[in-house]
């Protein structure tokens, strides 16, 4: 069923709900236009943060800044709203002072969300410590796929480090776990822009002898290698399940200063969503969108890329 929205025309977009994109809320969405094809719901925590703290505020300003999202989109020449059922599905519940209770518990709140093996799910951040829980929840609600899940990952940073100050959960270390969990594989999984200094060449270490693809962000200057890869690693999932994590502090922050830990260099706006277009064909089955922090966000232009990254990955599975 198509998704039913407010008419811009007759309710103006800085009035009424804030539910991601004015989609309509999980609990308004009647039985009969179920399965959804999408629902959107937050994880408003922050406690595995390794530099500033305040993505727990991350969803709810990319649902403020999705109001001016329009369903029609040109590159894609597909109206989202007509061809996809979408529903904010709320927050998930999160246990502030534990990353690690809180990956158990909103997993265990996205799992029970309807519809399993018909309708994805996309988490928006937060920290990127819950990716896990989004991971977990797809893993289990596509029937545990052998092997694990495909991975495809924006970021600075491969998050694969093992602890950060004795903590094994925070947001250096989502796919480490997932990894370790069989929810992710490694020789399935491919990171897309790392760039910045390491604390030391070790960093690099765990995804290279697991298998992981790492495109560097020089790779996709002109003349590199790196769009040849990443067309090579969508060509080579075929059909195979896949999971979308994007952390916005790929992003340049000229473009996106609303991160917690920025690293200059990276993607312009622009760069970022033809890369996303890039991966189309992938077998999408789930998503975040993570790493939004408010409190440094001129303008509100990080959330505001961050609600047109979520719309291009919901496009990405549009047919």
């Amino acid at each position: 069923m198509p998704t039913q929205l407010p008419d811009s025309r007759q309710s103006p977009r800085f009035a009424g709900l804030v539910t991601f994109g004015r989609y309509p809320r999980l609990a308004d969405v009647p039985a009969a236009h179920r399965p959804l094809d999408w629902i959107i719901y937050g994880i408003p925590f922050d406690g595995g943060v390794t530099y500033r703290p305040g993505t727990r505020f991350g969803p709810r300003a990319i649902r403020d800044e999705s109001q001016y999202l329009k369903p029609y989109s040109i590159p894609h020449g597909i109206n989202l709203c007509e061809v996809l059922s979408l529903a904010d599905g709320g927050d998930a519940p999160t246990k502030p002072y534990s990353p690690h209770d809180t990956a158990q518990v909103a997993s265990e709140f996205a799992i029970a969300l309807p519809d399993p093996g018909k309708t994805r799910l996309l988490a928006l951040g937060g920290d990127h410590s819950i990716a896990y829980a989004n991971l977990k929840a797809t893993f289990e609600r596509c029937g545990k796929p052998s092997g694990g899940l495909a991975l495809i990952h924006f970021d600075s940073h491969l998050d694969t480090v093992d602890s950060v100050w004795g903590e094994k959960w925070g947001h250096a270390s989502p796919f480490i776990r997932a990894i370790e969990d069989g929810l992710v594989n490694p020789r399935r999984m491919i990171s897309i822009g790392i760039k910045g200094p390491l604390n030391g060449r070790a960093d690099l270490e765990y995804a290279a002898s697991h298998g992981v693809t790492i495109v560097m962000r020089e790779d996709l200057l002109p003349g590199g290698k790196g769009t040849g890869i990443i067309n090579a690693f969508v060509l080579g999932l075929g059909s195979a399940p896949a999971y979308l994590t994007f952390d916005i502090d790929c992003i340049d922050p000229a473009f996106a200063p609303g991160t917690g830990t920025p690293s200059v260099g990276g993607f312009s706006s622009i760069e970022a969503l033809m890369l996303l277009r890039s991966v189309k064909g992938a077998n999408i089955l789930g998503a975040d969108v993570v790493e939004v922090l408010p409190d440094r966000d001129h303008a509100g232009i990080t959330a505001l890329l961050a609600a047109h990254v979520a719309f291009e990955i919901i496009s990405l599975t549009a047919k």
